[in-house]
C-alpha cells in the first residue's frame, strides 16, 4: 500500500471561529498521528472567510508544537507572495524547533484574487520568477559559501525538504528538471493529471534531494458506514465547489440531503468536474476506488482531503480510511 497523507484547508464551519478551526486541526493532526499517516500539509489561503490558514508557517509551528513524530508542512506556501529569504528564514526557524519533521512545498498561485494580491502589496507578475525564486531558496537552505553575503538565520545547511505543487504541466516540468517531488491537485484540478505526472516522470533529473520521482496526489475521501451517510457527509464539499463557480465565499456548510436541490444542472456539470476523481462511500467503496485511484495514477503516494462538517465524522472517516488501507499506527 502506498502511503497515506492529510491536506488539511482548516475550514471554519458555520456557527464557529477561526480559533475553534485551528483547534479543531490540532486535535485532527494529533489523530493522524496517532492513526500512522505520513505527513499533515495545511495551505496558504487569503481573504477566505472558510479557510483559516492564511498565516500558514504559525499554523504549521502550531501543529508541529502540538505532536512528534508526524511530518508536518506546507502545501502550500505560495512563493510569489514572499521572499525567498522569508521564506527560508520562516522554514529553518520550524526546521530548527522541529527538525525532522518539517515539509515545504511550493506553488506559484497566488491562493487568492486580484484585489486581495493588490492588498498583499504583491505584483502580479510574481510567478513569472517562480523558477528562479525556488534554486534562490535551495540555496538559502545550502550550506554557506565563501564570500557569502545573505544567509538564512536560521536555515542555512538545514536543507529543509521542497515540493512542487501543481495543477498543470509547468509545476511537472519544473519539478522534473530541480529534481524535487512533485504534488499534483487533483483534489480541485484534475483536468491535467494523467499528462502532468506522465511528463514528471519522464523528464525527471536526479538531484540532491531526489534520486528518483516522487508523485503524490491529492484526492477528496469521504467514508463513512455506508454509502449513504458518506454521500450525504460530501454533500457539505460539493456545496463549496458550487459556491466556488458562483464566486461565492463562506463558512463551510453542513451536509443536506438532496444537493440537486442546491445546484443548477450547470452548476452540478461544473463542480462533479472538479471532483472527478473523489472516492466517497462505506469502507468497501472507499477501498475499491482509492486502489483504482492509485493503480491509475502510478501515484508514490496519496494526500487525502476529508471536507466534512462535523469534526467528530471527519475524524472517523480518517479512522476509517487509515484501518481500510493498512496505516500502521504510531506510538507516541
Amino acid at each position: 500500500m502506498v502511503p497515506l497523507s492529510i491536506l488539511d484547508l482548516v475550514p471554519v464551519i458555520q456557527g464557529s471561529t477561526p480559533r475553534e478551526a485551528l483547534q479543531c486541526s490540532l486535535d485532527l493532526v494529533r489523530h493522524a498521528e496517532r492513526l500512522g499517516y505520513t505527513r499533515y500539509w495545511v495551505a496558504e489561503h487569503h481573504n477566505m472567510t472558510g479557510i483559516a490558514s492564511a498565516a500558514t508557517s504559525v499554523v504549521i509551528g502550531f501543529l508541529a508544537g502540538g505532536t512528534t513524530t508526524i511530518r508536518v508542512g506546507a502545501g502550500g506556501i505560495m512563493l510569489p507572495n514572499h521572499s525567498p529569504l522569508q521564506v527560508a528564514e520562516q522554514f529553518g526557524t520550524l526546521e530548527s524547533l522541529y527538525p525532522g519533521r518539517i515539509d515545504l512545498g511550493l506553488g506559484r498561485a497566488p491562493g487568492t484574487d486580484q484585489l486581495t494580491i493588490h492588498a498583499m502589496r504583491r505584483d502580479p507578475r510574481a510567478a513569472d520568477d517562480f523558477p528562479q525564486d525556488v534554486k534562490e531558496l535551495q540555496a538559502l537552505f545550502a550550506p554557506v559559501r565563501a564570500g557569502q553575503r545573505i544567509q538564512a538565520v536560521p536555515g542555512a545547511g538545514l536543507r529543509v525538504p521542497l515540493w512542487i505543487l501543481g495543477s498543470s504541466m509547468f509545476g511537472a516540468q519544473l519539478a522534473a528538471h530541480l529534481g524535487l517531488p512533485y504534488a499534483f491537485a487533483s483534489h480541485f484540478a484534475p483536468a491535467a493529471l494523467h499528462d502532468a505526472l506522465a511528463a514528471y516522470r519522464a523528464r525527471f533529473q536526479a538531484s540532491e534531494q531526489s534520486e528518483r520521482p516522487h508523485a503524490m496526489v491529492g484526492v477528496n475521501v469521504v467514508v463513512a458506514e455506508t454509502d449513504r451517510e458518506a454521500q450525504r457527509l460530501f454533500t457539505t464539499l460539493q456545496q463549496a465547489f458550487t459556491d466556488l463557480h458562483r464566486g461565492t465565499r463562506g463558512l463551510q456548510k453542513p451536509p443536506i440531503d438532496d444537493i440537486d436541490t442546491y445546484w443548477t444542472p450547470a452548476e452540478k456539470i461544473a463542480a462533479s468536474s472538479m471532483l472527478k476523481h473523489a472516492i466517497v462511500g462505506s469502507p468497501q467503496t472507499v477501498r475499491a476506488g482509492l486502489e483504482r485511484f492509485v493503480e491509475e495514477t502510478k501515484a508514490d503516494e496519496v494526500m487525502v482531503v476529508t471536507s466534512v462538517f462535523d469534526h467528530d465524522a471527519r475524524k472517523r472517516s480518517y479512522e476509517i480510511l487509515a484501518d481500510l488501507w493498512g496505516q500502521a499506527p504510531r506510538s507516541t
